[in-house]
């Protein structure tokens, strides 16, 4: 990494993690005036208010000043209770994406820059870069295992000429665990999460029927053809492609290709139900501004899909038409397309749902 943030104050976003307690420790090595800033976002069942955090324990190893921000109630408004409301509409959330543009790149952004800082970095793996214009350009990571620019697609210009990911370039995250190590930072080891962060041991349904708000909300389970096979105990507990735990029998293997929350349906088919040709989108971001109304680009639907041909027909009001070059599988209301050039990711948005053949 440059020496291009030295004498910058820079506050590290600390979530107690290998990651971004490396972050720290690189850029105040750098020279940079370094500040750690945690969140705190939710109470953990059998928490000690009064215990240090390992984001403390580490910027008191590093010396550096450190900052919580109690964002408890806003991440339960915009985030906890959006997750709840999206599954009980018949979706399924991405509470990632949601939380990096209202949470750590909203309000943890101004919060950063209320107390000093130039620039706000974290932990992520994805890089970016300016060009002769001025334009901030936002890429995948070096070690593409680990590229997180799928989660990122709401960063706006304004953000990104305030942002710092300084593992971005990182070959892999066995080396930044030996930086890690170089360092003698405390949680060099700490196993990485693997788990939404605020539902206990990813039991998303035990969460979502907590305290019993879902309580009443089964209803049938419907063939494609209008056969009724059985019932089910809240549409909340199905995603767009499950062909496990259904609980019915039929002549060959069905999968869920449809939620209809408001009647209470899950509605099952054969695979070739699962395909289609398109989708639309919602809360469309363009990271670079696009020219036109077609935009001729590659997209994913989920993290882990390799990128697609696909053309944007872009409607207005942040909505869109996604027409892909082949029909993709289990297109899913309520996670994300995201879109890409190349290395460069330039926009996404929300799937608000699958366009049928024919349609």
């Amino acid at each position: 990494m440059s020496a291009e943030y030295k004498g910058k104050k820079v506050a590290v976003a600390m979530s107690g993690g290998v990651d971004s307690s490396t972050v720290a420790a690189l850029l105040k090595e750098q020279g940079a005036e370094v500040i750690g800033i945690n969140m705190k976002l939710f109470k953990r069942e059998g928490e000690d208010p009064q215990a240090k955090g390992d984001a403390q324990i580490v910027a008191e190893y590093l010396g550096i000043e450190f900052h919580q921000v109690h964002l408890e109630e806003e991440f339960g408004r915009l985030i906890m209770e959006d997750f709840r409301a999206q599954y009980m509409a018949g979706e399924t959330p991405n509470p990632c994406v949601r939380c990096n543009k209202y949470v750590k790149f909203g309000l943890l952004l101004d919060k950063a820059l209320e107390l000093g800082a130039d620039y706000l970095a974290t932990g992520h793996y994805v890089r970016t870069s300016r060009d002769e214009s001025g334009t901030w350009h936002l890429l995948k990571a070096a070690y593409l295992a680990k590229d997180q620019s799928y989660f990122l697609y709401t960063l706006t210009q304004r953000q990104l000429a305030r942002v710092i990911f300084p593992l971005g370039d990182m070959p892999s995250k066995d080396e930044v665990r030996r930086l890690a190590a170089g360092f003698g930072i405390p949680v060099a080891q700490k196993s990485d999460s693997q788990e939404i962060c605020f539902v206990p041991g990813d039991d998303y349904v035990a969460f979502l029927e907590k305290g019993g708000a879902l309580d009443g909300r089964s209803g049938e389970i419907v063939h494609v053809d209008g056969t009724v096979l059985g019932r089910h105990n809240g549409t909340h507990r199905y995603t767009i492609g499950q062909r496990r735990g259904l609980g019915i029998a039929w002549t060959e293997p069905l999968y869920v290709v449809a939620i209809d929350a408001a009647e209470a349906r899950v509605v099952v088919g054969e695979v070739g139900g699962l395909f289609a040709p398109g989708l639309v989108a919602c809360d469309l971001n363009w990271v670079v501004p696009v020219a036109g109304d077609t935009v001729e680009t590659t997209c994913k639907i989920r993290y882990r899909q390799q990128p697609i041909e696909c053309r944007v027909k872009i409607l207005g009001e942040g909505l869109g038409e996604v027409f892909f070059a082949e029909p993709q599988k289990s297109v899913t209301a309520g996670q994300s397309v995201v879109f890409y050039q190349g290395d460069e990711l330039v926009g996404g948005g929300r799937i608000v749902k699958a366009i049928t053949a024919g349609a």
